[in-house]
């Protein structure tokens, strides 16, 4: 992310000229995204609101405005304790919802992977 300074204050450039695809995820209070990595696409993360994070072996409090950048293989889990928690993500490279290798899944979900 770079910041651009304007006379009129600035702006966060995020991506510039790259295929990526945007998303904003919202999460419920006491849910969390799997423990999941991707093998095609890095993201970045952009609080919205306050959370908690893991990103490989590190665990993490964010702030609304503060970013993340998840590289591509790294086990990562997105967590919702008391409040929902809103997130920017910016996947860059070939975005498929089939390159996600969960890890752990309180939904049962593993044993729906190939």
């Amino acid at each position: 992310m770079k910041v651009i300074k304007k006379p009129w204050g600035d702006f966060k450039e995020f991506i510039l000229n790259k295929k990526c695809t945007v998303k904003i995820i919202t999460v419920k209070p006491g849910q969390e995204l799997s423990l999941q990595k991707h093998t095609r696409r890095k993201e970045m993360w952009y609080f919205l609101t306050p959370g908690k994070v893991i990103v490989g072996n590190k665990n993490k409090k964010m702030k609304k405005g503060e970013t993340i950048i998840i590289e591509k293989k790294v086990p990562h889990r997105l967590i919702a304790r008391w409040k929902k928690v809103i997130v920017l993500e910016i996947a860059v490279g070939h975005f498929d919802e089939n390159d996600i290798v969960r890890l752990e899944d309180k939904y049962g979900r593993i044993k729906d992977q190939r």
